[in-house]
């Protein structure tokens, strides 16, 4: 194993220009980008966030993430001894290129996993235009 394999990376904290109106920090979501032929599929990690609790926006060539954590229901009442899990909810932007289908984006959310494929637009393909007489 190298080097880079072993490390670890720590929840970074979306850093804001204005004051927050809400007490829940937010944080930047890690993500891995594919690209192959066909399109782009983006993966982005939110644990704790449910399909109800994602919401994925497009406009003006900006594709904006927001996964919002639900309350934790199940420790509800308990007296917390360690808590090293940063709670909180995520946020992210991107730019997308005119070479993306913007109507066929398909969003799937499981196990704190964000999917998004982003379907290229398909090359014009060389057509013969017909002459008709007039």
């Amino acid at each position: 194993m190298t080097e880079k394999e072993l490390q670890t990376q720590q929840k970074r904290e979306v850093q804001q220009n204005a004051e927050p109106t809400k007490p829940m920090k937010q944080f930047i979501p890690t993500v891995d980008i594919y690209e192959d032929e066909n399109s782009v599929t983006l993966l982005a990690e939110m644990p704790g966030v449910s399909k109800n609790g994602v919401e994925i926006k497009l406009d003006d060539g900006n594709l904006f993430i927001e996964g919002v954590m639900q309350s934790d229901q199940e420790m509800a009442g308990k007296t917390v001894l360690l808590q090293e899990y940063e709670v909180g909810n995520f946020i992210r932007k991107f730019s997308v290129s005119e070479t993306i289908d913007q109507d066929k984006i398909e969003a799937v959310m499981a196990n704190g996993i964000l999917k998004l494929v982003l379907p290229k637009i398909k090359p014009a393909e060389p057509k013969k235009i017909e002459i008709k007489a007039g």
